[in-house]
């Protein structure tokens, strides 16, 4: 290298992310809570172009520990702080930060990563967007196991919706009630994952379940 030429931060991981493709993506991340945030700041580390953070909630003492917020971010909308430290991370990066729930009038980008913690609400999410976004990502979470589910025009579409039961059947409990910082980043980086299989014309495993305390990987025998 040049002592007076700019290194290219994204050579490392150039054959495995296309740069040209994830040029041409606007993300959108609707929740930024234990899930999400670690999709976010992902992201802006891939070098996305444009993203969006959706979220009504504030930082608290305890998103420190499970969803590594700063200290100093305690009362802050978390949309504004993972906005900031994106940006931190990538100074070009284009964030748009709304903080409110989502709601079917705002617009989108051409990928939607949904982190929120309910069954009902991804599901009035997913009426919404399905047909707007060429990516889909859904990332859940109780304890140690986690739940990836991925959807695009040509595959899981019609699978994603059969698992929206109704949110009284749901396992007791919200992944806010019992999480930690590492089964957090390990479903974003899934997300993120097939993301760019995506990204690369792959096709993505359109439903992964990964029980930590079992050691159990699965991927769903899907074909739709």
């Amino acid at each position: 290298m040049k002592a007076n030429s700019v290194p290219d931060r994204f050579e490392r991981q150039a054959e495995l992310v296309p740069r040209d493709r994830l040029l041409q993506e606007a993300v959108t991340v609707i929740g930024v809570g234990a899930i999400g945030r670690q999709v976010a700041l992902q992201l802006a580390a891939l070098g996305v172009p444009k993203l969006q953070l959706c979220d009504f909630d504030t930082v608290e003492a305890t998103n420190v520990t499970t969803q590594a917020y700063l200290a100093d971010d305690v009362g802050r909308p978390k949309v504004e702080a993972t906005g900031d430290l994106c940006q931190q991370i990538e100074h070009l990066l284009a964030v748009e930060e709304i903080k409110d729930r989502f709601r079917p009038t705002h617009e989108i980008g051409t990928a939607v990563f949904c982190c929120v913690d309910s069954i009902s609400t991804r599901a009035a999410i997913w009426r919404s967007v399905q047909r707007r976004c060429a990516f889909w990502g859904d990332g859940r979470m109780l304890g140690e196991t986690i739940r990836v589910l991925a959807a695009t025009a040509e595959h899981g579409r019609p699978h994603y919706g059969t698992t929206l039961f109704p949110q009284a059947e749901a396992q007791a409990g919200r992944c806010t009630s019992r999480s930690t910082i590492y089964a957090a980043s390990l479903a974003a980086a899934l997300l993120v994952h097939q993301f760019t299989r995506y990204l690369r014309g792959l096709t993505p495993d359109v439903d992964v379940t990964f029980n930590l305390l079992a050691g159990e990987y699965v991927v769903a025998n899907v074909n739709d």
